[in-house]
């Protein structure tokens, strides 16, 4: 069982409420994309789901493999895509990933991150520096960094930004195949990537609507 609830979820900064009273239940093989003009909190939810900060009201709870889960709890489950996530420039690709295999407590294979390198079009590219990458390359990069322990939650924001045809058509790919997996949620300003979701949550301040 998979399964991501929230229930009356509010977040402020100081006096300013960003979101309030958010309610869904998604589960295995859902795709939930998140749109609204910036500033409307969109971002600030997935950083809710992956733990990174606490709702100001209400609860998030994550159902996998039969055990209940608070966001920060679920981390081992989760992979995380944005813009903001920093990979180190002077380290190569394949260092990066082995650094956050590492950190996950993760075995791996030079094949496997070759496998992973060549799924995302960055085949032959492992041992260059990070530094030498164009910005599409390394959001290719943040996916494998995302999708390396194949993650039962997927949170994406922005998920094409930088990206060139191919690459939003590997994105895709990644959403196709995490339905088989579990749960995708996106956070976008971008039209034509409302396709990608069975359900549209609209955000704009203090004001959300789903349907």
């Amino acid at each position: 069982m998979i399964q991501l609830t929230l229930t009356e979820v509010a977040a402020s900064y100081g006096p300013r409420l960003v979101l309030n009273a958010i309610s869904f239940n998604l589960q295995k093989g859902a795709v939930l994309v998140v749109q609204g003009q910036n500033g409307s909190g969109k971002s600030t939810l997935l950083r809710l789901l992956a733990g990174l900060q606490k709702p100001t009201t209400g609860t998030i709870n994550y159902l996998l493999q039969d055990t209940n889960f608070t966001p920060r709890e679920a981390a081992p489950f989760l992979g995380w895509v944005a813009p903001d996530l920093m990979l180190y420039r002077e380290l190569t690709a394949r260092e990066n990933l082995k650094f956050f295999a590492q950190v996950r407590g993760l075995t791996y294979s030079k094949s496997e991150i070759d496998a992973l390198l060549t799924k995302l079009g960055l085949a032959g590219r492992g041992d260059d520096w990070v530094a030498h990458f164009s910005s599409g390359m390394t959001q290719r990069l943040r996916y494998a960094y995302a999708l390396f322990h194949q993650p039962l939650i997927l949170l994406l924001d922005e998920p094409t930004v930088t990206l060139d045809e191919k690459g939003a058509a590997l994105v895709a790919n990644v959403i196709a195949e995490q339905r088989q997996r579990g749960i995708t949620v996106i956070a976008t300003n971008d039209p034509t990537e409302l396709r990608f979701g069975d359900y549209i949550l609209e955000l704009s301040p203090a004001v959300e609507r789903a349907r």
